[in-house]
């Protein structure tokens, strides 16, 4: 098995580290995903990849937060870190608004 290209910190946190992959961020079937890049977070307006191939052929590791690898469950509030050194908070209960993605600390390593 390869070595993920994230790490789960905590109850709602990822950690991206590895700079050539995105991370594509799916949080139920409610919620919009969100791309994770070595430059920031932004929503993803793209078609979701049907499966790990696809999104490698993309260059992105899709990363479904319900499922048990993750968190086992559908989060309303996630902290990311990028590989830029900034941590940012998704609220996904204020989509919609300027307060969805927020940076919420400038280093955060």
């Amino acid at each position: 098995m390869t070595e993920k290209p994230y790490l789960v910190s905590g109850r709602n946190t990822i950690i991206h580290k590895v700079r050539k992959l995105d991370l594509l961020i799916i949080n139920g079937d409610d919620h919009p995903p969100v791309l994770v890049s070595h430059k920031g977070i932004k929503e993803y307006t793209g078609e979701i990849p049907e499966n790990k191939r696809d999104a490698k052929a993309l260059d992105l590791e899709k990363v479904d937060i319900s499922s048990i690898d993750v968190f086992g469950e559908e989060k309303i509030l996630v902290f990311i870190q990028t590989i830029n050194g900034k941590e940012y908070k998704v609220d996904y209960s204020k989509y919609g608004t300027s307060l969805f993605i927020k940076i919420h600390q400038e280093n955060a390593f």
